[in-house]
């Protein structure tokens, strides 16, 4: 299914291309946020946090994609400042059920290919929220949640659209 919803995500994106040239550009960076989840096995990828320098490996394929976004917020917690992923309805019902089974690793968020912050699973998530402290100055989170906000309103409209 999440195969399924990456790939429709890359057909819209070359798509996209191909539209006439009245079409408006783009007011914002395009920013596909994808979570990994931290493995042991010999087929994990390892990758590097780019400030903190921790090593991580994980899984080959995302366990949640942008499509499976439904918004994203800056938040203000006690520690700082941090991003909200707010999961759609059907992904956070398998953010629960893979939080509830994995307790102890992370879930590793990927910006255009990137890791850029992970977030340890200390229980099982009922929300359907993933809060993560990413690996930027706090300068440059609001522009970025601009861009992922407007990532998500296209992909999710395309969806829609096909639906």
């Amino acid at each position: 299914m999440k195969f399924l919803a990456a790939a429709l995500f890359l057909a819209v994106l070359a798509l996209t291309g191909c539209q006439s040239p009245s079409a408006a550009p783009r007011d914002y960076v395009l920013v596909l946020a994808r979570f990994f989840l931290e493995e042991n096995g010999q087929q994990a990828t390892r990758v590097m946090l780019p400030r903190s320098g921790v090593n991580l490996a994980i899984g080959a394929q995302p366990v949640f994609t942008e499509a499976d976004i439904a918004n994203v917020e800056l938040m203000q917690v006690e520690l700082g400042q941090c991003l909200m992923f707010q999961l759609t309805a059907s992904s956070a019902r398998d953010l629960y059920r893979l939080s509830a089974s994995h307790q102890g690793r992370r879930l590793v968020l990927v910006l255009n290919g990137e890791p850029i912050g992970a977030r340890r699973i200390e229980g099982p998530l009922g929300e359907g929220n993933i809060l993560v402290f990413v690996e930027l100055a706090d300068a440059a989170l609001p522009a970025l949640v601009v861009n992922l906000k407007k990532t998500i309103a296209e992909l999710q409209r395309a969806i829609a659209r096909k639906g």
